[in-house]
């Protein structure tokens, strides 16, 4: 039943000699699991572990734990908590501090426009922008791990963040709010913000405690870069209103970016035609200076600063015309100076926020840690995912105490910081300085900048983001699966909401994992004649199959979804399945395939088995016993082998039917057939 059209066959059992050709000189006894582990001194341990009560390991893990409250244990524990302790004794100071200066200057100057911008997209005043492009930046400096990574406000989560003080304070039907009700209505918004950067905060930090960082390999590539480029198509529709001066209402939800769509496209004979010729020429002065930064990034010694020149000219501008009294051009106005009043956040409302706080943790981990080890990978260090957690974390939770919204690792200002010379963490404390000036003294200067401005800042930082689907073309010659996670996440970001979109790409994306175990199929191996390697049969038909010997490899994982997979093939192969039809070989018609007297099943794919799949191995051990048939196991893991032997394998085979290698495996059957006939 092992037959495979195409592949040769060595000769018949009788012959001895015939039979021993193909493996050539004998270099040494096979070797099964019992005898090498009796041989390199694990199978001692093994039992002493195997032997160890439960109760005594516990004590030892105690020990472990209370080894790091010494003086040593302490201070490896601060060094893993502050990364500063490490990198900065060995900082360059003079190779590597001015680049992080004109880095960190160039990218604070550039985190004032985006800052404010990215505040109104959150729902709440210009200036809170501010503080959260100070407050979360100079603790992930201490905290964080990515050495070239800028954080502060990021597009994406001022949206999700938008969207949930949206849903969470609304504005009044009317619309039409005097002076001090809208005070109280940002006063309230500000303060959900600030709940749900602390709810993602404390979710982050709990997710630290649990070490929960692996839990970025579940966020894959597609799902990422498909989030970030939907969100973005949501955020260009979302700022339409403000380019256009149209004073609509927020939509939330569901098909929000339809609705605004069709808000628009109803209100457009209202707009105003002095902020949406302010729109025209910020985007016409911003767009090609972002494209000139990009095409000549290595020519250029700094990206030229396009954000701040729109601001000085657009609020010298509405300064000297007056725009704001002649033609009711929405401006930012007053922003406040110092810091604001530590407050800690409404705890009454942190039930109302989780649900929006869990998917905002998520994309804040996924982005910020995918971005790290983009540039780690790049500059050759690596990144702590379970530090990334707390750094993140505590500065979303320690930031909320100041009234900041979420923040995370930001694309555009990331690439800047790399491309203006930035070295270490320490390029975020002058990023820090030039913010701090802002707060502190030149807050007057941006009274009359025009909103829309900050709308075309939020438009144009989008730019790499929209950019990422001329990679598609790329995904879909590499992956089709890769290919379809990403199109059915972005669609559903798009039709849907980011948060929704999200979880219907973790979800489909796992989906595609489970559907590829279900896909493997069991390979039949020859041998390659001459050596002692054996390779898929279905590859050459130059390789050598015994007579008798059945040698399968199933190169997935067998738990729950794949042990029917793996009855059905096996059946298949060896002739244990009632009803199955024999395979069809190149012989003559009445060529009859010699039933298989020895199977070797290599498992050096399975790398693990769940109670389900074991059993399955252990019924297989059992049926191969009745039919006569002699069952080997080949190149078993470890945690796989003790599954395997909790679930009673040893009940149905002996040690000595386990080998290391499949070589071994195949050595030992070709004697046994010799010695049989």
């Amino acid at each position: 039943m092992s037959g495979l059209p195409g592949a040769r066959t060595c000769s018949r059992p009788g012959e001895a000699s015939d039979l021993k050709s193909p493996l050539g000189a004998k270099l040494r006894e096979p070797l099964t699991e019992a005898r090498f582990q009796q041989l390199f001194g694990g199978a001692e341990q093994e039992r002493e572990l195997l032997a160890e009560p439960r109760w005594s390991g516990l004590c030892r893990l105690w020990k472990l734990r209370a080894r790091s409250c010494s003086g040593p244990g302490a201070w490896r524990l601060l060094l893993a908590r502050l990364p500063p302790l490490r990198w900065l004794p060995h900082y360059r100071w003079k190779a590597w501090l001015l680049g992080d200066a004109v880095a960190g200057v160039t990218v604070g100057i550039v985190h004032v426009p985006q800052g404010m911008a990215f505040a109104l997209l959150t729902s709440v005043p210009p200036v809170f922008g501010l503080y959260t492009s100070f407050f979360p930046v100079l603790i992930y400096t201490l905290l964080g791990t990515g050495r070239h990574l800028s954080t502060g406000t990021f597009a994406v989560l001022s949206l999700m963040t938008g969207s949930a003080v949206e849903q969470l304070v609304p504005e009044p039907l009317g619309g039409n709010l005097s002076v001090t009700q809208r005070e109280q209505l940002d006063a309230q918004r500000v303060e959900a913000a600030a709940a749900l950067a602390f709810g993602s905060g404390a979710l982050m930090v709990g997710m630290f405690a649990l070490q929960l960082g692996v839990l970025s390999t579940f966020l894959s590539e597609p799902v990422v870069k498909a989030l970030t480029s939907g969100a973005a198509l949501h955020v260009l529709v979302s700022q339409l209103p403000s380019l256009l001066g149209l004073p609509l209402p927020r939509q939330i939800g569901c098909f929000a970016l339809f609705k605004t769509l069709a808000a628009v496209l109803t209100a457009l004979p209202r707009s105003n035609p002095a902020e949406l010729t302010i729109s025209a020429l910020s985007l016409a002065l911003l767009v090609p200076v972002k494209e000139l930064n990009v095409r000549f990034r290595d020519k250029l010694p700094t990206p030229i600063p396009g954000e701040v020149v729109m601001v000085l000219l657009a609020s010298v501008l509405c300064f000297t015309s007056s725009l704001d009294t002649r033609y009711n051009v929405q401006i930012v106005g007053l922003l406040p100076g110092g810091f604001p009043q530590p407050l800690f956040p409404n705890l009454a409302e942190l039930p109302r926020v989780l649900d929006d706080s869990l998917p905002i943790a998520l994309v804040t981990f996924a982005v910020s840690a995918s971005l790290a080890s983009i540039y780690a990978d790049k500059h050759s260090y690596t990144i702590d995912a379970n530090q990334e957690l707390l750094a993140h974390g505590a500065s979303n939770l320690i930031s909320s105490l100041f009234s900041c919204f979420p923040n995370s690792a930001t694309l555009a200002t990331t690439s800047l910081l790399v491309d203006a010379g930035g070295n270490t963490q320490l390029a975020g404390l002058f990023s820090c300085v030039v913010v701090l000036s802002v707060l502190l003294w030149l807050g007057p200067f941006f009274y009359y900048l025009p909103k829309a401005v900050l709308a075309c800042i939020n438009i144009s930082s989008m730019r790499q983001m929209f950019f990422q689907m001329q990679e598609l073309p790329r995904l879909w010659r590499i992956s089709r699966m890769d290919f379809a996670v990403w199109m059915v996440t972005w669609l559903a970001v798009v039709t849907l909401s980011v948060d929704l979109g999200l979880a219907i790409g973790v979800v489909f994306s796992m989906m595609t994992v489970v559907c590829r175990t279900q896909r493997v199929q069991c390979v039949a191996l020859g041998l390659a004649e001459g050596t002692e390697l054996y390779r898929p049969l279905k590859e050459s038909p130059k390789l050598l199959q015994v007579p008798g010997l059945c040698i399968l490899s199933y190169p997935t994982p067998l738990y729950f979804g794949t042990r029917g997979q793996f009855r059905r093939i096996l059946e298949w192969h060896l002739g244990l399945g009632r009803g199955k039809e024999t395979p069809k070989t190149n012989g003559p018609p009445d060529a009859v395939a010699e039933p298989v007297r020895v199977v070797v099943l290599d498992c050096g794919g399975i790398t693990f088995a769940d109670a389900a799949g074991a059993r399955e191995v252990v019924q297989l051990a059992s049926r191969c016993q009745d039919a006569g048939i002699h069952l080997l196991l080949a190149q078993c893991h470890a945690s796989v082998l003790g599954t395997l032997t909790q679930a009673g394998l040893l009940d149905r085979v002996t040690p000595e039917q386990l080998f290391v290698s499949v070589q071994d495996a195949a050595a030992y059957a070709l004697e046994r057939l010799v010695r049989g006939q």
